[in-house]
């Protein structure tokens, strides 16, 4: 018996974004069409201004496409009020950025648990996923010290951390090795694909870094506001 395909968590039917500026409109995206799997990790490559930022911020409901539908785990989130694309988006889909954006003042546990927090989970159960999730990534020994006390790779770890407590349907990474240096974004990178192979956690990564990439189950470009694989 042949395998079952693995669900879409992530489905992007004719994208478009476009706006005006200086009296003509400038097309982003011109009608994309993705999925992404259950379990896959797709890199996203472009030239710089291509719209590779733009179709993640759209995926994740942190933008709003001109026309076009964006499915993940089944749910159109473009037909959520605001409200209910916030707990949404907290609940299903992970974020990590360029900037790890955690909060100096909490410790490095305390920055995991909020989207469990703020999803109402039970606290106590929030604390042992975020110990989990810490443990995975390498900082059990650092749950305590606060961000200005790690390393820029132990800060990006608990962002993935962060990105993962949840036990979202996917994990959105934008250029998530940018800010560091060659040794440290090698270690963040093998996080990714550790947990992708471990987890089966499902990641769209927008880079520049085709070596990295390459590892990826798939990669592909996006050039003149369309998005195709990469041949």
């Amino acid at each position: 018996m042949s395998e079952s395909i693995p669900r879409p968590v992530l489905e992007v039917k004719g994208l478009i974004k476009s706006f005006r500026k200086g009296g003509q409109t400038i097309e982003v995206l011109r009608g994309v069409d993705f999925v992404l799997r259950k379990g896959e990790i797709t890199g996203i490559l472009g030239a710089s201004g291509a719209g590779k930022s733009t179709f993640l911020h759209i995926t994740g409901g942190l933008d709003t496409p001109t026309a076009g539908t964006v499915l993940v785990g089944g749910e159109d989130i473009f037909r959520f009020s605001e409200q209910e694309l916030s707990a949404f988006r907290n609940r299903k889909i992970g974020f990590v950025f360029q900037m790890h954006y955690l909060l100096s003042e909490f410790t490095c546990i305390e920055n995991v648990m909020f989207p469990g927090i703020i999803s109402g989970v039970d606290r106590k159960k929030v604390a042992q996923r975020a110990e989990y999730i810490l443990d995975r990534v390498g900082l059990s020994a650092r749950m305590e010290h606060r961000p200005g006390e790690l390393s820029g790779g132990e800060q990006q770890r608990a962002a993935v951390a962060r990105a993962l407590v949840n036990d979202p349907d996917i994990v959105l990474a934008d250029e998530p090795t940018g800010n560091l240096d060659s040794v440290t974004a090698r270690s963040v990178e093998d996080l990714f694909l550790e947990l992708n192979s471990e987890m089966k956690t499902s990641f769209l990564v927008v880079t520049h870094n085709r070596e990295l990439a390459e590892k990826f189950h798939a990669r592909f470009i996006i050039r003149n506001g369309l998005l195709n694989p990469e041949d």
